[in-house]
């Protein structure tokens, strides 16, 4: 039988049959030769043999791009456009409602409100389309609020689908869940509005997936020292998805009409879906488009095991999980940045309108503007902190709470300062836009902590703390609601701009103290009894600052 040795930069260590790579999936090396038919690597070194070195992707299958494109920031940048998928057809049904409702109809008995003191501003005289459904506050509110009740229960599950099948095709049906029942919404509303409630719950089970499968991907796309960068770069697309989704379906829902919203996004995002199941697998290992150089890069980085590591479906270590600090540090600190998160997301339009008293079109541009700073900031921010990391210049947990504090501390104390301003629209735009700007932070701080501290149980653990920081996004709007429905004083708001404030120092405080970067001893499924019990004892120096 023909074979030939397995050849390494050290001693030979076995022999291959020609062929047998075609059956195995093994990590390739760097050696200079050219590919055999059979999946091999052919290598010539002087005075030895012909020999054949087996290597992740056969020269069939191999697929040559331009030595420019690295395949992980393909991932990034497709991951950003999920996340733009995601956040844009997520948001689009609350701006779109407005032309789906008969506003004529819905005009009931004037309410007491004691206004705010600022100056009214002259408001836009345009004719809103009245729309076919005669749906009260109560509906439109169960319509609206439907969605997190399947984003709530599919976090966890996702997480662990993509950590044990597939992370590839958790995402994929993730977009899949939310271009479906957007296309079919416009006859769903026409059947009835609970039809509507129905795909709304699909769209949340979608979404849901979304955040833990990216972590997953992401703790096996990224080199440890490029891993702020790429988790900034993806996550990014929930802010630059949900401005543009705002921005294009008032456009949309004005000149042409309130189905066309769902048919021209849902159509185009399904563009994503072609390019996601030809370009993206699981892993650098498997990946036809990968160089050589780029596949060893990010397994030496991770480590020469890890890609054998993730594969493995290993229980959840959740008495480990239930008492780390560092992971209660996320889980607090991600719930606090939501109160605040959703307070500048969802409620500064109102407060624009209500204290203010600006008119539409300034509205519009001063929720939208920060957003895109925000996008800027943090790949700024990450691009330096993963230079100075690689460097060594700085740990991975100083980057995290650098980032953190940045994207907590400050909002705060904008949220604080714009109490003290009497109506001055340009100074409190400023504080607002700064505010939202720098939570661009949390993207390269205590979001991309979930991968540092445990990369085989991402999923799972940003499952959980996202599925108890959604809360905030249910109940912000419902208090904020309550506490401006007949009172839209700056006096009624400072409460509401205050308390947001306090959440986000606490986040700051939190995070400062109990965050940490290293991984987790639990992250490792062969630690045996005594190194758990040693791992426990140890102080983790490069918790602090």
């Amino acid at each position: 039988m023909e074979g030939a040795p397995l050849a390494s930069e050290g001693p030979v260590r076995s022999f291959f049959h020609r062929g047998a790579c075609q059956q195995l999936s093994c990590l390739s090396v760097r050696t200079r030769g050219r590919m055999s038919e059979g999946g091999e690597r052919l290598v010539v070194q002087p005075g030895q043999p012909e020999v054949y070195v087996p290597v992740s992707v056969s020269a069939s299958d191999h697929k040559r791009l331009p030595g420019f494109v690295k395949i992980r920031y393909v991932f990034a940048i497709l991951g950003f456009i999920l996340m733009a998928i995601v956040y844009g057809l997520k948001v689009n049904l609350s701006v779109a409602i407005v032309g789906m409702r008969n506003q004529t109809a819905e005009k009931s008995g004037a309410v007491n409100i004691t206004h705010s003191d600022c100056p009214d501003h002259v408001r836009d005289a345009t004719t809103a389309k009245d729309g076919p459904f005669e749906w009260g506050e109560e509906v439109k509110g169960v319509i609206l609020s439907s969605y997190f009740f399947g984003y709530l229960v599919s976090q966890v599950p996702g997480g662990r689908a993509a950590e044990v099948f597939s992370a590839k095709w958790i995402l994929f049906a993730s977009v899949a869940l939310n271009i479906i029942p957007t296309l079919l919404t416009p006859p769903a509303a026409m059947i009835h509005w609970s039809v509507l409630v129905v795909l709304r719950i699909i769209e949340g089970v979608g979404g849901g997936f979304s955040f833990p499968a990216l972590h997953v991907m992401i703790s096996r796309w990224s080199p440890v020292e490029e891993r702020s960068l790429i988790s900034s770069i993806v996550y990014a697309g929930t802010a630059v998805g949900t401005v543009l989704s705002l921005l294009f379906t008032g456009l949309i829902v004005q000149y042409i009409n309130w189905e066309a919203v769902f048919y021209i996004m849902g159509g185009l995002s399904s563009i994503w879906c072609v390019l996601w199941w030809l370009l993206m697998t699981d892993s650098p290992r498997i990946n036809p488009y990968i160089s050589e150089e780029e596949r060893d890069y990010i397994a030496s980085s991770l480590g020469e095991d890890k890609e054998e590591v993730t594969q493995k479906k290993s229980s959840v270590p959740w008495k480990h999980v239930w008492t780390s600090l560092p992971f209660y540090a996320i889980l607090l600190s991600h719930m606090f940045s939501n109160c605040g998160w959703y307070m500048l997301l969802i409620e500064t339009p109102i407060y624009y309108d209500q204290v203010l008293k600006l008119p539409i079109y300034k509205i519009t541009i001063y929720s939208s503007f920060p957003f895109f700073t925000l996008w800027l900031y943090s790949l700024a921010l990450s691009a330096y902190q993963s230079k100075l990391i690689s460097r060594k210049v700085i740990t991975i947990t100083t980057a995290r709470k650098i980032s953190t504090f940045l994207a907590s501390a400050i909002p705060a104390i904008c949220l604080v300062a714009i109490n003290f301003l009497h109506c001055q629209e340009g100074l409190i735009f400023a504080l607002m836009a700064v505010g939202t700007t720098l939570m661009g932070g949390m993207f390269s701080g205590f979001l991309s902590n979930h991968i540092d501290i445990a990369p085989r149980f991402a999923g799972t653990l940003m499952g959980i703390t996202n599925t108890i920081a959604t809360i905030p996004g249910i109940i912000v709007p419902i208090i904020v609601g309550q506490l401006t429905k007949t009172n839209h004083t700056r006096e009624q708001w400072s409460i509401i701009l205050n308390s947001a404030a306090a959440f986000l120092a606490a986040e700051a405080v939190v995070y400062t103290v109990f965050g940490s970067g290293q991984e987790q001893f639990w992250n490792n499924p062969d630690v045996s009894k005594d190194e758990t019990k040693d791992a426990t004892e140890d102080v983790d120096e490069d918790t602090k600052i």
